[in-house]
């Protein structure tokens, strides 16, 4: 039954479309963007759903975004144009129900007609189950929908390879890129972001955070677009319910194992986008899940700060405190690195005035405002010291044992790390109680995130100091508990550790890695080329750490990493990593 007015013989809008008649089969998130996209470059697109009222759901979202209306032809059938060149199926991911609606369209469709999948599962099981494994390929856009920049390109085993050059010339007339991934359960971004995502419901489920705090931590930590459960209601809970199942079903890997937390909001009708609500409401509006209001414990006065430490988190802390108003006392082993640090301020303050962050009044205020010396004794009368020493724990403890014996009574300490246990700090003091994490992300000045971690012996008062200074500073505070890799670390560094398994088994070579999340999933840098930032050698102490702390196998540091920091490849820093650098 077609149901409005069937596409022109309008020509084709881009060059190079190898298909001109094609149809897409479920019209839910990812296929009403294809349908879209196909007619957008000039093809002409037979929309296929299951009903009436999911087919005036889906005309409504074809209708929100870039098209060619006279191009689309909607209907409930499944009864196909003869003349059909490519049907894409894009129903819901269950690899029976996949398998059906190909071989349905088969029977109409003549014997050259491509068929594609957009499964993140197996497309040779689709493909075998249809009967139609010579002409399946697997069409699978990244991220949250296929309006994004890339589109994975997975032949099966036996997928004619006119079929696959013709689907990756079709990727470049829809204006994407072309990501060619092996046939493996995920893929190259499925595995990698159902992963991430799945560990933050996990940590959502489990009360570690709350959902603000998640989203905030990722968005402003990593510089990501969506937060992760933002991103799961952008895709439809439902569908990554789907998805995670599917693919703890074919690897049994317990990170594909979907947190219960899924399946109760799908079992409520809660699906994200689609349904209105999810993890949040759709428009905003007041959300049942805000955090009540508690009693407000009064922080303590802070007026003055000291630093320890001179390298580069220590000099960034030190700037933002020093250009947020505070007095600031920088602490180094010795004069020379002392002052090589407020030399370190000063030129990071003097390209902040060229680039107009900052004017030159403020900057030379804030430089007043910051001394440096070599002698801890200079930090006795700060109201907050903050240790950024090097991440080795029996350092810190020393540092703390001797914060312990100069400092006044009722200052807080904070340490920096980002991996190392709060607690372990905290009880090289006779004052626990004083102690918390402020974990700072680089560059301190620039980035907005600061982790408030606490212990079970932290002081509510001390707690809200650091939120209060926080605030003061401009940064967005946010309070987790004293377990690895806090909250951004716990959640990154498993995926992190995941791509770099992916380059071991030979999915794809780095390049194509970063691309896939960059480019399919607007994510800032690739994860290769993040670690390569971060440092590998930084990266493998702490996926060490995370791995001894939960014995858990899939965070045992993968071969390569470990690999290249034997080789003294460090990253960005040494000129070579997993990419090369000048």
């Amino acid at each position: 039954m077609t149901t409005a007015d069937s596409a022109s013989n309008a020509p084709a809008d881009r060059a190079g479309l190898p298909f001109r008649r094609t149809a897409v089969i479920g019209l839910g998130t990812v296929g009403s963007g294809l349908v879209r996209a196909l007619a957008a470059a000039g093809a002409h697109v037979t929309a296929v759903e299951a009903d009436a009222t999911r087919l005036a759901d889906a005309r409504t979202r074809i209708a929100g975004g870039p098209s060619a209306p006279d191009r689309i032809t909607f209907t409930t059938g499944t009864a196909l144009p003869a003349d059909t060149e490519l049907v894409v199926e894009a129903v819901p991911e269950r690899l029976a129900l996949k398998a059906a609606v190909l071989r349905t369209a088969a029977e109409r469709c003549g014997l050259d007609t491509v068929f594609a999948t957009t499964t993140s599962l197996s497309v040779a099981a689709v493909g075998t189950a249809a009967g139609l494994l010579t002409r399946t390929v697997g069409l699978h856009p990244v991220g949250h929908g296929p309006d994004g920049g890339a589109i994975e390109v997975i032949p099966a085993h036996a997928t004619e390879a006119a079929v696959v050059r013709d689907a990756e010339r079709l990727v470049a007339a829809l204006d994407r890129t072309a990501v060619r991934a092996v046939d493996r359960p995920g893929f190259l971004s499925g595995g990698l972001l159902m992963a991430y995502l799945n560990g933050a419901l996990a940590l959502y489920e489990r009360r570690y955070a709350s959902r603000d705090d998640i989203d905030g931590a990722m968005r402003l930590g990593c510089g990501l677009p969506l937060g992760p459960l933002a991103h799961l209601d952008r895709i439809g809970l439902d569908s990554a319910l789907d998805t995670l199942r599917g693919l703890y079903d074919l690897t049994g890997e317990r990170r594909f194992l979907p947190s219960p937390v899924l399946g109760h909001m799908v079992a409520a009708g809660l699906l994200g986008m689609k349904s209105g609500r999810g993890f949040y409401r759709y428009p905003p509006g007041p959300t049942a899940d805000a955090p009540a209001a508690g009693p407000v414990t009064a922080p303590r006065p802070v007026a003055t700060v000291g630093v320890v430490g001179s390298g580069t988190m220590a000099t960034g802390i030190a700037e933002v405190f020093a250009r947020s108003g505070l007095p600031t006392t920088l602490v180094a082993r010795t004069e020379v690195r002392a002052k090589g640090a407020l030399d370190r301020v000063a030129g990071s303050l003097d390209r902040a005035v060229r680039r107009g962050k900052v004017s030159s009044d403020d900057a030379r205020a804030a430089q007043e405002r910051l001394r440096g010396c070599a002698h801890i004794e200079s930090v006795a009368g700060c109201d907050l010291v903050v240790e950024a020493v090097a991440e080795e724990l029996p350092v810190k403890r020393e540092v703390f044992g001797r914060l312990d014996a100069v400092c006044r009574p009722g200052a807080v300490l904070a340490t920096t790390t980002s991996s190392l246990p709060i607690v372990e700090c905290a009880t090289a003091t006779a004052r626990p109680e004083d102690v918390l994490g402020l974990h700072f992300f680089n560059p301190a000045p620039v980035m907005r995130l600061v982790e408030v971690v606490g212990t079970v012996l932290t002081a509510p008062d001390a707690s809200a100091t650091a939120r209060a200074v926080c605030g003061r500073i401009g940064k967005h505070p946010v309070e987790v508990e004293d377990r690895p890799g806090f909250l951004v670390n716990a959640l990154l560094f498993p995926y992190l550790n995941d791509a770099v398994r992916l380059l071991e088994e030979h999915r794809a070579p780095a390049g194509d890695l970063d691309a896939v999340m960059t480019v399919g999933c607007g994510y800032p840098m690739g994860p290769l080329a993040l670690l390569d930032t971060i440092g590998l050698d930084v990266s493998l102490h702490i996926q060490r750490g995370l791995h001894r702390a939960s014995h858990e196998p899939s965070l045992t540091p993968a071969r390569p990493l470990e690999d290249l920091v034997a080789a003294g490849h460090l990253g960005r820093k040494s000129g070579h990593g997993f990419h090369r650098y000048r």
